[in-house]
């Protein structure tokens, strides 16, 4: 289980919109990660700022980075991930696994009247 300061660290880091969009991209690219060029090209980020954030995201332990030949892969730490989640949720719906799904959520809010920005999928 992550400790509280490993969770802020890691929620910190990613409270800033290219972090944020670099970490969803390498989420989406799995185990594999993705060079560093390749980032930068897919969300138009200069070299020098992607290496910033990079270094944030690392520090913060959520990425990884693997040098092949000319090539810096990053990718995405799916253990601290995992770990960060299961902190935010260790308590969710009173201990109810049941209940905690996005779908059910999201149905419950909207049983309630609340407009919630939970979406399902």
């Amino acid at each position: 289980m992550m400790k509280p300061v490993q969770v802020v660290k890691a929620l910190a880091a990613l409270a800033q919109p290219t972090r944020l969009a670099i970490y969803r991209l390498l989420v989406a690219c799995g185990p594999e990660g993705m060079a560093a060029g390749r980032v930068a090209g897919k969300l138009k980020v200069s070299p020098a700022t992607l290496s910033f954030h990079f270094k944030t995201l690392s520090h913060a332990g959520l990425v990884d980075s693997r040098q092949d030949g000319r090539f810096v892969y990053y990718a995405a730490n799916f253990t601290v991930m995992n770990g960060m989640v299961a902190y935010l949720t260790e308590n969710c719906c009173g201990g109810n696994q049941d209940l905690c799904t996005t779908t059910t959520l999201a149905d419950a809010a909207l049983k309630n009247g609340s407009k919630s920005s939970l979406t399902t999928k």
